[in-house]
């Protein structure tokens, strides 16, 4: 079936709400991972389609985003009345090789921190090529790209849109490109938070502090899972220590009274009160008690 003709000059039709790039000017993507998948982007996108697309996510004119594992789908409006589907298809990784990498990731300190802390460890692509697997596509053999659009060449300024405000997403959450590949942020922490407590052994990544001279790094202690420790959590560790409040005189109370200008015959209420508060601390009186 033969596409329409199709001209690249046309105007888009405006878009109500639509999802625009933060950035105005200049380059898409302000952390290193979303410059990595620009990078990719430009290494397989040329000539005007690449500043069209980057127009288009600038206007506004992407009306909706999805990520879900291995498949980014988007509504992009263009000159026709009906906006033109895309989809962008990366290969997601199954049950075994998701298991070994949070195997990989639970076994490293520096790692877990930074991923139960809500952030990308910047070397995270090369735990992920320890275990033969990628974590961004490297070229355009890695993607299936498709546009509803009439454009007889792939990937199109739309799809290029897709990808700039794909690449912000990923300024905002990290994880969404885990998800991508995947592994939803809720089940990857929730799989390496697990394995922690398992108790595996912990070693620190290549981030961590070394000691003086350049020490070796120790492995991270793992204490013992909270789910087993409830029972004596809130018991007494120690006994506590008992104190013995100073002894003081019972006639000593009437030293902090605030002056009282009442005589009866001639004496101070306070010196008339002064026998029988100092009788009160006497032996006998405690006996009595």
């Amino acid at each position: 079936m033969n596409r329409p003709w199709w001209s690249e000059s046309s105007r888009p039709l405006p878009v109500e709400g639509g999802l625009k790039a933060r950035s105005t000017r200049g380059a898409i993507g302000q952390s290193w991972w979303s410059g990595r998948f620009i990078a990719v982007l430009e290494s397989i996108i040329v000539g005007g389609r690449l500043q069209r697309g980057r127009n288009y996510a600038r206007r506004g004119q992407v009306i909706s985003l999805d990520v879900a594992p291995g498949m980014v789908s988007a509504l992009v409006q263009g000159s026709d009345i009906r906006p033109y589907r895309i989809r962008v298809g990366l290969t997601a990784y199954g049950a075994a090789e998701w298991a070994r990498l949070e195997r990989a990731l639970a076994d490293s300190a520096w790692y877990s921190a930074k991923l139960l802390a809500g952030e990308m460890p910047e070397d995270i692509e090369d735990l992920f090529g320890d275990l033969g697997l990628a974590l961004f596509p490297t070229s355009a053999g890695d993607l299936a790209m498709d546009c509803s659009c009439p454009d007889y060449q792939v990937p199109c300024k739309h799809i290029a849109a897709v990808f700039y405000l794909l690449a912000e997403s990923f300024d905002e959450d990290p994880f969404r490109i885990l998800a991508w590949r995947g592994r939803e942020r809720e089940e990857l922490l929730a799989n390496v938070h697990a394995a922690r407590a398992a108790g595996a052994p912990a070693v620190a990544g290549p981030a961590a502090v070394a000691g003086v001279g350049g020490e070796a790094e120790r492995p991270a202690r793992v204490g013992a899972p909270l789910a087993d420790s409830l029972g004596s959590y809130f018991a007494l560790q120690a006994p506590l220590p008992v104190t013995v409040p100073a002894a003081t005189s019972s006639a000593a109370l009437l030293g902090q009274l605030p002056p009282v200008a009442i005589a009866v015959r001639e004496q101070m209420l306070t010196e008339l009160l002064r026998p029988a508060y100092e009788s009160l601390g006497s032996p006998r009186a405690e006996g009595a008690q």
